[in-house]
């Protein structure tokens, strides 16, 4: 029996989430993570030709989809009357914004929920503060979105007032501390916060010397860099100063890592007891770092550009390569920063193969 595109889709969309849904359960993996990548690789080949084109010149099964070509073509299987959902690019970089498609988000939904819950120790409904805007003002940020079903799964009720804290891209300091004031006072003893290195940066400048006494169980996801300032700011500085602020363990701050690119995340599990500054991958998904030269894998301990397979790309790509450097410790991989310079020549030339004609 022949599936119809759609039904194919749907089909794979069902097996990527059962990974999630036994994730959840605490039971094994439904299939071999390689069986969901094989079969998400054909169907891409079939209904992308550039992905068909990169898998005849690379000669793999799964060749990964650098993370340039997002800006450069339409990576789907669908069309654009069919993906009613498109996150884009930061866009504070030079050059054009990338865009990663979507036909439905219930599987990213689901995976950034539970490995986001997971990693941030919330199994009950708790006080969600985000420093960050309210989603109307970011609508095609994959970031807002995800922290939007983090406020939606996770949070007790409140409203958009005393949950969101940045309008307009300036902070409602009062608005916060009145929050969180109110939080203390009603013997809150959980809170999580949400929000980018950036947004903290900022609300330690505002703060000055003075405390935000967060509840005792406060946990802090920090994503993102500082691509709009123009000095050097040490993420391990920030942390520690973070942690000042808001009077609580270091440890309690986790560190989320996530692309627009993508549908998983991975995230920092020290609040769980891990290691600081190692990010695990969900069982959904898989970071291998090659040499930025020829794409392959790089001997153990060394370190290259981020391979990252996503069995939750269903309908864009299983396999991007990125210009971040990492490398593979137990448990997870430590990040590195950017590649420098020029996209990485294997990115440029896996990109070429995509487009040639």
């Amino acid at each position: 029996m022949v599936l119809s595109k759609l039904a194919e889709s749907e089909a794979l969309h069902g097996r990527a989430r059962a990974f999630v849904a036994a994730y959840e359960r605490g039971d094994a993996m439904p299939e071999p993570f390689d069986a969901l990548a094989r079969d998400l690789a054909d169907f891409q080949a079939r209904h992308h030709a550039g992905y068909a084109r990169l898998r005849d010149a690379r000669g793999e099964a799964i060749p990964a989809v650098p993370t340039e070509a997002f800006k450069a073509t339409r990576v789907s299987v669908w069309g654009e009357r069919e993906t009613p959902i498109v996150f884009r690019t930061s866009g504070t970089t030079v050059g054009a914004r990338g865009a990663h498609w979507f036909r439905t988000c219930a599987t990213y939904d689901a995976g950034a929920v539970a490995f986001g819950r997971a990693a941030l120790g919330v199994r009950e409904r708790v006080p969600v503060l985000v420093v960050g805007p309210p989603p109307a003002e970011q609508p095609d940020s994959s970031l807002v979105h995800m922290i939007v079903r983090f406020v939606e799964a996770m949070a007790t009720e409140a409203s958009e007032e005393e949950t969101y804290f940045v309008r307009d891209g300036v902070l409602d300091l009062a608005a916060l501390d009145d929050r969180v004031a109110r939080l203390l006072v009603s013997n809150a003893r959980d809170a999580v916060v949400l929000g980018t290195s950036l947004a903290y940066f900022h609300f330690l400048e505002a703060i000055g010397d003075a405390r935000f006494r967060m509840p005792d169980r406060t946990r802090v996801m920090q994503t993102g860099g500082f691509k709009t300032l123009a000095r050097e700011v040490d993420a391990g500085a920030l942390r520690r100063d973070l942690s000042r602020a808001l009077c609580i363990d270091e440890r309690a701050i986790v560190a989320e890592y996530g692309m627009t690119e993508l549908s998983s995340q991975l995230w920092e599990m020290s609040f769980r007891g891990a290691a600081k500054d190692v990010l695990a991958a969900p069982p959904w998904a898989r970071v291998v770092p090659v040499d930025p030269e020829t794409l392959a894998p790089v001997a153990d301990g060394a370190i290259g550009i981020a391979r990252v397979e996503d069995l939750l790309n269903v309908d864009s790509a299983v396999a991007i390569v990125t210009a971040d450097r990492v490398r593979s410790v137990p448990g997870g991989i430590e990040l590195f920063g950017r590649h420098a310079g020029a996209p990485p020549r294997g990115c440029s030339l896996a990109t070429e193969e995509m487009m040639r004609s």
